[in-house]
């Protein structure tokens, strides 16, 4: 075992069996659904991913809550008095207070274990772009990474990190405050499906609209052809809302235009889920970011 933990939380969407075997601990997160609150906890689903996005369909309204500091503490402290020092990939502090809560929380620890290595770092990434952040962190901890190089590597690969995602229904965008009402009114009566980025600071921003859902799947494999770095080199990850067949088209034609083998697949939980609704479509990958902040 290495002498220190990787730790993240549940908004990385990783499948819960691939964390553990890569020895990452991810902190559940809560979501309150149709009044009733859950954890997304991806080794212990209270229901499976299709099934919370079913709900959703129906017309159910999900929200979410930050992780406070005390189930940091809790989650933290069960390392730090087996001797491990910590390091935190935090989901984006622009998208979650629970960052800021895990920083004050660490603060507090550092006086009474001044022994022990506590680092966080803001991934400034969400979903699957954390989750490919941390992954590939908890790859290059298991090659012998020290505390220390790790943190250079993540604090640096962040900033590579391109999150590209659409959505097939504007209705949760716009009760989640991403778009207006008239947006998301006139573009569900043409059809007009957003893809979205997650920017340079962490912040989720829509970067074009498109007409029909067909479309707003090839922009996305368009931008990994534009701003992907080595793409056929890369270890991708695709994101889905149940939208399992959407998710294999993308990947068939990453495979086939660009040329990418390894390819992950993998649900986006209700955390994320709650703001986007069913239908989600993700695909993450290292690249060009300031390319890709220039040429939008």
């Amino acid at each position: 075992m290495r002498n220190y933990k990787i730790i993240t939380d549940s908004t990385c969407d990783l499948p819960g069996p691939l964390a553990r075997d890569l020895g990452i601990h991810i902190i559940p997160m809560s979501f309150v659904l149709d009044g009733e609150s859950h954890l997304h906890d991806p080794l212990n689903r209270e229901f499976s991913p299709s099934s919370f996005y079913e709900i959703l369909a129906q017309g159910k309204s999900s929200t979410t809550s930050m992780i406070n500091m005390a189930v940091f503490r809790e989650h933290f402290t069960q390392y730090l008095n087996q001797g491990l020092d910590l390091l935190y990939l935090s989901f984006s502090s622009q998208l979650s207070g629970s960052c800021n809560a895990a920083r004050l929380a660490m603060e507090e620890l550092k006086e009474e274990y001044p022994d022990r290595k506590l680092i966080l770092v803001d991934t400034r990434a969400a979903s699957i772009g954390q989750g490919l952040l941390v992954k590939t962190a908890a790859e290059k901890q298991q090659e012998g990474f020290s505390l220390e190089d790790l943190t250079a590597w993540a604090t640096t690969h962040r900033d590579k990190v391109c999150h590209w995602f659409t959505v097939e229904d504007l209705q949760h965008l716009k009760r989640g405050g991403r778009i207006g009402a008239v947006t998301a009114n006139v573009g569900t009566a043409l059809n007009i499906k957003p893809v979205l980025r997650v920017d340079h600071a962490g912040a989720l921003i829509t970067h074009s609209r498109v007409m029909g859902r067909k479309k707003s799947l090839l922009e996305l494999i368009e931008r990994m052809k534009k701003d992907a770095e080595n793409p056929k080199d890369q270890k991708i990850i695709i994101g889905h809302g149940n939208a399992l067949k959407d998710a294999e088209f993308v990947a068939s034609k990453v495979r086939e235009e660009i040329g990418v083998e390894d390819i992950l697949i993998t649900p986006i939980g209700p955390v994320i889920g709650s703001h986007t609704g069913p239908g989600i479509i993700g695909l993450v990958f290292m690249g060009l970011k300031d390319e890709t902040e220039r040429s939008s």
